[in-house]
């Protein structure tokens, strides 16, 4: 055999550069569903089935163009993890090289390199097309920045002119890149109105199988199956993109930060799994978004915010990923320690926005960015939770989660775990912005005015008590100066009572 050609659980695509010049006469394909990838964290059962009804579906469509493939289904064979698999396969058919697209995976990549070295057999790891800045473009860039920090503006700016999107010449459309500012409104006392909702798609046979097989393998894990409704097939995930651009887009960019009781989805488009499994790419999402603007479909402030999240801020921390890893995944700047508590897996917290996010979090597998940032994320960085505790929770019970993209925005952006390398700021705040951005105050028992006393909100309580803690460095920081101002305002005994009051909240933290 000449290649033994691995696919990925999140490469399901025909443009598979591992799947360049293959021939079906002297190159083999190999697929593997094993336990290793839904245990080495707590999979959610809606991931889990995500991810292996994906995979059946794909290998469907290799079968069908009749490349010679071996799958190994969960239940069929006892492999504990991928390495296993690949060294079965190599025994068996002792090709010349080993060939697999560029992993999403730093710990994937570690054991491909370890199983070629054990068995003496070259590795070919092309560069994954499916991206718009390959990672030695991204180190070249990286390299150029002055000093230590990196910041995805002038990462996607250069992106904008490199692909021409959202251009007037060498200017940007409308004469400003970024819109963000008018991209903040809060949904007002009225709620989302004229929504229409997202496809979703009922399990076809193979799903069903498949969601039977999740219920009796991982009785234990969170999460629910009674639906789901995420796209498994490239035909699928073509409909809800169309489905974002006429429906959802126009809105989504004066919404996009804004979060209501039982909406988990709102005008976001649920694209992320999609994208992020390669059942669509990155280029004609970008495209029939611009083609919305251009036919004045959608308003460019909507547009330039979500090419932003996509050409932007996705390309943006793949090269973040592999340029910091693995220090990354160990990253403390702050040496916060504390486990997470127990309703993480539960959401039964008396905090209604945490209670709100993380329960339809474990129902659906999803919640939107704000809600991971700015609700679970800020809760984390104000009560010292344990970065590599928190990354392992969003890699668990996302149904878009692979490290790549999970592990910057949590550990990187969401808890300030490396130190700023590429966030200008801590991202905190009081409960005050969360009732200002939604309406989970409103049922809430604690108040987010009130910094100490029974009644206060614990983000509010643990947010100045994390201003008084961090005086110096918020001091030091331009964008989070004016934050810390107050702090020097108060009296002594005050800040002390702050900080006694946050530090009796974090010891109850699991009765909040």
């Amino acid at each position: 055999m000449r290649n033994l050609v691995i696919i990925l659980g999140d490469q399901l695509t025909l443009d598979n550069p591992a799947l360049q010049a293959f021939d079906p006469s002297q190159d083999h394909i190999v697929m593997a569903e094993v336990m290793q990838e839904s245990t080495h964290v707590w999979s959610h059962r809606q991931r889990i089935t995500l991810f292996l009804s994906a995979m059946r579906h794909f290998a469907e469509a290799l079968q069908a163009r009749h490349f010679p493939l071996t799958y190994f289904k969960l239940e069929s064979h006892d492999y504990p993890d991928l390495a296993a698999v690949w060294r079965a396969m190599l025994q068996q058919h002792q090709p010349e090289a080993v060939r697999v697209c560029e992993p999403g995976d730093w710990r994937v990549l570690q054991a491909l390199q370890a199983t070629a070295r054990e068995h003496h057999v070259a590795l070919d790891v092309p560069q994954d097309t499916h991206y718009m800045c390959s990672i030695p473009q991204f180190q070249r860039w990286a390299e150029q920045q002055k000093g230590s920090s990196l910041r995805m503006e002038n990462f996607y700016r250069g992106m904008r002119k490199k692909y021409k999107l959202l251009m007037k010449g060498d200017a940007p459309a409308g004469g400003e890149w970024n819109y963000d500012k008018q991209n903040r409104e809060h949904l007002g006392k009225e709620g989302p109105q004229n929504l229409k909702p997202s496809p979703r798609f009922a399990p076809d046979a193979l799903t069903q199988a498949v969601i039977a097989l999740v219920k009796k393998r991982f009785p234990d894990h969170p999460g629910k199956l009674d639906e789901f409704p995420w796209p498994v097939k490239r035909a699928q995930a073509l409909k809800l993109l169309s489905h974002f651009i006429a429906e959802k887009l126009p809105q989504f960019g004066t919404y996009q930060d804004a979060m209501w009781q039982d909406s988990p989805y709102l005008w976001h488009s649920l694209l992320a799994s999609a994208l992020n499994l390669k059942l669509l790419n990155p280029r004609e999402v970008i495209a029939a978004a611009e083609q919305a603007y251009q036919q004045g479909q959608a308003p460019l402030a909507s547009v330039e915010g979500f090419i932003r999240q996509v050409l932007g801020w996705r390309e943006f921390v793949r090269g973040v990923y592999w340029l910091e890893m693995p220090a990354l995944k160990s990253a403390n700047y702050f040496k916060h320690e504390r486990d997470l508590p127990a309703w993480f897996w539960t959401g039964q917290t008396q905090m209604q926005c945490l209670s709100q996010c993380i329960g339809q979090t474990l129902e659906t597998g999803y919640a939107h960015h704000i809600q991971r940032l700015m609700v679970i994320g800020l809760f984390s960085t104000l009560a010292e939770l344990s970065p590599q505790q928190v990354a392992d929770w969003f890699l668990a019970v996302y149904v878009d989660a692979v490290e790549w993209v999970e592990l910057p925005n949590v550990a990187g952006m969401a808890l300030y775990a490396n130190g700023g390398r590429f966030t200008s700021k801590p991202y905190v705040a009081s409960g005050a912005y969360i009732k200002r951005m939604s309406n989970y105050c409103a049922n809430c028992r604690y108040d987010p005015t009130l910094k100490a006393g029974e009644a206060a909100c614990p983000f509010t309580t643990l947010y100045w008590a994390f201003l008084i803690k961090h005086e110096t460095l918020l001091a030091g920081n331009q964008r989070t100066r004016l934050m810390v101002q107050h702090v020097g305002k108060m009296t002594a005994s005050e800040q002390s009572a702050i900080k006694a009051f946050a530090s009796q909240r974090l010891k109850q933290i699991q009765q909040l």
